[in-house]
């Protein structure tokens, strides 16, 4: 994991790379037509980015004349199939839609996906308007691989925040979102009220899935879960247990029954009914909770930065991207894909969606930005100042999920936190060391 320090570091260097591209494209070289006719397969990770390119397909198509078969699968089943096709050699897609935070190390360390470097100093393949240097410093970090390959192009940040139930909050005397871990747990508990089927708090138990939770938790104690070379685990010292006895007592005491089979779906489909007065998760997963056709508290969802814990104030963040498998027959094609998905107008739709954060400095000063609230939009900004990676950069990214995520299912039905955190650490460490030889 890099820890701040060596997080400034590495965007710093990876600012260097607009010298790459700060030629790119004079007008009369670029041309969105030069691959007429071309077919590309895509393929997407069920979420409101993948909505986003898919709501705006058809203007691609028209712009390039390039037929795009886009599919979206659920993450549990899109990511091991990239991983599988990818190392097969014989992928069925020309694009990839991907978390980097659980999948870059892997594709960087097979070089399974083309090195885009050659393509962005290309005026014949970048528009003159792509704007690299408009990339932030965290995305730009995100999607630049340790031997310094750019192969996959950022589509959005993802934060983490709170969204909340304002009614809830109104009936249980809270005046606004808590600002410190205490005051959530304090409010949380205020909330509960299994009786009336109202729960002060959600957010994933299912394994895997939950351990960004607990890292939100962790990066209030200002640690993160590995040292800045990569090579040691902090998943067992008193600042990782603290966060493992947080999120067990919050999600024990307060989440709706069955919460260990919860991943953000659920939440978030529990959140829409009403029955919730919290919920921790990231900032993408805003656009139904507003349209009164799917949701019961369209008008009631409040949206709140990540409190402040004990020793930091910070938010989870991660990123998603789009690359182009290094075996793909399509490559021309499939660039220009991902070269307007990763597009100016295309962050906008995004923040205008309620999608996510944009990996673009220049989309908070777009006039057209109209997201579906303010105070999302607000918050989201805020939370941009306090972003820390909120998973470790390694290669068996999911063991490590695994690992963990059992431990914090098992605390959530009542282990102790040290144990199972200390079983884990142990039990991850040989994955570890493996990865770090080869």
């Amino acid at each position: 994991m890099i820890k701040r320090r060596a997080f400034l570091t590495a965007s710093a260097a990876a600012l260097a790379a607009p010298a790459l591209v700060e030629k790119v494209g004079a007008q009369s070289a670029f041309d969105w037509k030069q691959f007429k006719g071309k077919t590309i397969s895509v393929s997407l990770t069920k979420s409101p980015r993948a909505d986003n390119l898919q709501n705006h397909q058809k203007e691609f198509e028209e712009m390039t004349g390039i037929r795009v078969q886009s599919e979206q699968m659920p993450e549990q089943q899109q990511r091991p199939k990239m991983i599988m096709e990818l190392a097969s050699g014989k992928p069925s897609f020309d694009v990839t839609h991907f978390s980097l935070h659980v999948s870059k190390r892997v594709v960087g360390t097979g070089k399974w996906l083309e090195d885009l470097r050659t393509y962005l100093k290309d005026p014949k393949l970048t528009a003159p308007d792509f704007d690299f240097a408009d990339i932030g410093p965290g995305a730009l970090a995100a999607i630049t691989q340790p031997d310094g390959r750019i192969d996959s192009l950022p589509i959005e940040t993802d934060l983490w925040l709170v969204y909340y139930n304002k009614k809830l909050f109104a009936q249980a005397g809270i005046a606004a979102m808590p600002t410190t871990f205490d005051a959530m747990m304090d409010a949380a508990h205020k909330l509960n009220a299994p009786a009336k089927n109202i729960y002060g708090f959600v957010a994933r138990g299912v394994k895997n899935a939950n351990v960004p939770v607990w890292t939100s938790f962790l990066l209030g104690m200002n640690q993160e879960t590995i040292t800045p070379d990569g090579k040691t685990l902090l998943t067992d010292t008193p600042a990782a247990i603290w966060a493992g006895e947080y999120y067990k007592k919050i999600l024990r005491e307060c989440a709706p029954p069955g919460v260990v089979g919860f991943n953000w779906n659920e939440c978030q489909t529990s959140f829409m009914q009403g029955n919730i007065g919290m919920w921790l998760d990231g900032v993408g997963f805003c656009p139904p909770l507003f349209d009164p056709k799917v949701s019961k508290i369209s008008d009631s969802v409040g949206v709140g930065l990540m409190p402040a814990g004990p020793k930091g104030h910070h938010c989870a963040m991660f990123n998603d991207g789009v690359g182009i498998p290094a075996r793909s027959r399509n490559k021309g094609a499939a660039y220009l894909y991902c070269q307007w998905a990763a597009g100016k107008q295309m962050a906008i739709n995004l923040v205008n969606l309620g999608g996510g954060a944009s990996p673009r400095l220049s989309t908070y000063s777009e006039p057209s930005l109209k997201p579906p609230s303010a105070e999302w939009l607000v918050t989201l900004k805020e939370s941009l100042k306090i972003a820390r990676p909120g998973l470790p950069e390694i290669v068996p990214v999911t063991e490590f999920r695994d690992a963990i995520g059992i431990a914090l299912t098992n605390m959530v039905q009542g282990a102790d936190p040290a144990t199972e955190l200390k079983k884990a650490t142990e039990a991850f460490k040989p994955v570890l060391e493996e990865s770090l030889r080869t």
